[in-house]
């Protein structure tokens, strides 16, 4: 992240903050195993991994867990990956300056 000073305008390059697995479950009601299996089914992304092969996450993770517990009391895994996957295909094409796709 880039933020710029008030006083100077200096631009400052800001460090994202990464989350290991445990402090996913420390900040949240999801347990080590249902993060793992978050990821591997593809309802959320690991932004890194560190040398030692262990995922990080960004703290995006947190809104999209958010999303997903919200979505768990009336849908399936299975619905919310849908959904999850085509809000993401309507902003890539957005993000690379392209059409949404509807």
């Amino acid at each position: 992240m880039v933020m710029r000073t008030r006083s100077t305008g200096v631009m400052l390059r800001v460090p994202v903050k990464l989350y290991r697995i445990g402090d996913l479950v420390r900040y949240t009601p999801f347990s080590r195993q249902t993060i793992h299996n978050y990821t591997t089914m593809g309802l959320i992304r690991e932004a890194e991994w560190t040398q030692g092969g262990h995922r990080l996450y960004d703290e995006s993770v947190f809104e999209r867990l958010g999303r997903i517990m919200e979505m768990k009391k009336t849908k399936s895994l299975f619905e919310i990956r849908k959904i999850l996957s085509r809000e993401e295909q309507m902003v890539r094409p957005v993000e690379n300056g392209g059409p949404i796709n509807n």
